[in-house]
């Protein structure tokens, strides 16, 4: 199996772990710990570089919070944040991914080398599947998201989850070949809490194996989630202040179990971590 991305063949024939780069002052999980006014962009350009020596297979370099409730940057913000990240990033030697549901963004990231354009919007907003589409080979990874950032938590899906997870991504695929875009350059993200409950969170691990189903390779976002923390405490009202690092060991616990039910990439934070615990998962693995 194999991931076709602008510069790479990723093999997926074992499971690939991308690190995340977040060049924000708001992510709800390290926001402003690699950008900040004080350090420019320095510190995301260590942490790349960091990640990969941790055992990152591929980087993901985002410049907009997704957080629930965050508002949308402009597009100005959003350019300066990431492009010079990315500059440096695709000189690394390791495929480059960028969160991104800006057209503009992606134009641009792409034209500096970007592999990869990761997009909580699966392409829905104007222009973007026009755009990748017209990209001769790069990498598209398709997300479900529940209504939009700003709304999603306030109203989470109702019923069950999956078949409604599923035929979106499905069509969302099919759309976008059918203006082009090679089935082995399509990757596809559950969107683990954009927009669901934790019981529909966890339903969607439980039965990772039916979205097998669409025929395309799988990506699984767990990192430091909230619905991490809601199981793993007696009360909800100390997740907001529960320290993220808390969050390690159930993150890479969620990565193995995703990988074990069929996900062929794993998007973390704690990639040294979870490169070391899916080697244990490979060597009980049979082959």
């Amino acid at each position: 199996m194999i991931w076709q991305t602008s510069r790479f063949a990723i093999d997926l024939s074992q499971p690939r772990v991308m690190g995340i780069v977040n060049v924000t002052p708001d992510s709800f999980s390290d926001g402003g710990q690699h950008f900040s006014a004080g350090n420019g962009q320095r510190a995301a350009l260590d942490h790349c570089e960091q990640l990969i020596k941790d055992g990152a297979d591929m980087l993901d370099i985002g410049g907009e919070s997704s957080r629930p409730g965050a508002l949308p940057l402009p597009l100005d913000e959003e350019l300066g944040r990431v492009l010079p990240v990315v500059r440096h990033a695709v000189a690394l030697g390791v495929p480059v991914s960028v969160d991104t549901y800006k057209p503009e963004v992606m134009a641009a990231v792409l034209d500096l080398g970007c592999d990869i354009i990761n997009d909580i919007w699966a392409l829905r907003q104007p222009g973007a599947a026009a755009l990748v589409a017209g990209h001769p080979n790069c990498g598209v990874c398709l997300m479900h998201m529940h209504r939009e950032p700003q709304t999603m938590q306030a109203a989470p899906m109702e019923g069950d989850v999956l078949p409604q997870v599923l035929s979106f991504l499905g069509a969302r695929a099919a759309e976008l070949q059918k203006q082009g875009v090679r089935a082995d350059r399509i990757v596809l993200d559950p969107g683990i809490g954009f927009g669901k409950t934790v019981a529909q969170n966890f339903a969607l691990l439980t039965r990772q194996r039916e979205l097998l189903a669409a025929g395309f390779p799988l990506l699984a976002g767990w990192s430091r989630k909230s619905s991490l923390a809601a199981v793993c405490h007696t009360s909800l009202s100390n997740v907001a202040q529960l320290d993220m690092m808390d969050r390690m060991v159930p993150s890479v616990a969620a990565a193995v179990l995703a990988v074990d039910r069929g996900a062929r990439v794993v998007r973390v934070h704690d990639v040294r971590q979870t490169v070391q615990a899916l080697r244990v998962w490979s060597a009980a693995t049979p082959s």
